[in-house]
């Protein structure tokens, strides 16, 4: 099979998704929040980890890979980055639409990545968020495309101004899964080891998650209404039950750099965060 260049440009949706309380919670659950942190947990004076977005649209990003043709047993979540434009109510429908908008070549034995962007809206019309992914597929280069502009965050050099700790349950994608990312990368061993990993791997959406639960702690206590974007790009994968540590350098009013580490290894898991916050929206500035 080869990559479905005509996909660049192509509409995706628009796909509908009614959520509930409940959706909110289990995606909570699902990236590490309890009884230290009921306001994401417990309907009473629910607030929504803004992270919660990219989970509810899922289906889009399985759009993007699907219209793009990608080799599934190559393919990992590379970069993401979220755009917050309003805080995403506990209840309602959910309408999203997008585009495949680059599609670039890193090299026969680099692999590909497919870009997709795409905006969300509540039924009250309020817009939500706009979603940038970007698609790694490992096995898909060489097609003689154009390879992607490097981008690099540079951290200073100075020790993090707040750590968080964590470690994931080793059934911790069994119950991230039921948030709408049932890959069967992340529950199925012998697609996993046909994907040349030892066994399931952690969702990086997933850490994702547990990361964003961390800036908001860190920078915003309580105040998840008042992050703005969060950037990132998934460097490495992680096996559930591996402790993780999340590296917040606050570098300007509104405006902090992170990444996340396993303990384990000392590997970089998650590198070039990015994440600002305030309490304007940016489409507002």
């Amino acid at each position: 099979m080869a990559l479905n260049l005509d996909a660049l440009s192509r509409k995706i949706g628009p796909i509908t998704k009614e959520y509930t309380w409940k959706a909110v919670v289990l995606y909570a659950l699902g990236v590490g929040a309890g009884f230290s942190e009921l306001d994401y947990c417990y309907e009473k004076n629910l607030k929504v980890i803004p992270s919660f977005s990219i989970a509810s649209i899922f289906e889009i990003l399985a759009q993007i890979a699907i219209k793009s043709n990608v080799n599934l047993a190559g393919v990992l979540h590379g970069e993401q980055e979220l755009i917050f434009h309003n805080p995403i109510p506990v209840e309602g429908t959910m309408t999203t639409e997008g585009k495949i908008t680059h599609i670039y070549d890193k090299g026969k034995d680099k692999g590909a990545l497919v870009i997709g962007e795409s905006d969300t809206y509540h039924s009250s019309g309020k817009k939500l968020f706009t979603s940038i992914c970007t698609v790694f597929a490992r096995l898909d280069g060489g097609f003689g495309g154009e390879n992607a502009p490097k981008t690099k965050v540079i951290f200073p050099d100075r020790e993090p101004d707040f750590v968080a700790d964590a470690v994931p349950s080793e059934d911790q994608p069994l119950l991230y899964r039921l948030t709408g990312d049932i890959f069967i990368l992340h529950v199925d061993p012998e697609f996993a080891k046909l994907s040349g990993f030892e066994k399931p791997i952690m969702h990086g959406l997933c850490t994702h998650g547990f990361a964003c639960r961390a800036l908001i702690k860190k920078l915003i206590p309580g105040k998840p209404e008042k992050s703005r974007r969060m950037v990132c790009r998934f460097s490495k994968t992680l096996y559930p039950g591996n402790s993780i540590q999340t590296q917040i350098w606050k570098i300007e009013e509104g405006k902090a750099l992170w990444k996340i580490l396993n303990m384990e290894t000392g590997d970089v898991i998650i590198d070039n965060g990015i994440f600002e916050y305030g309490d304007t929206p940016l489409s507002l500035l």
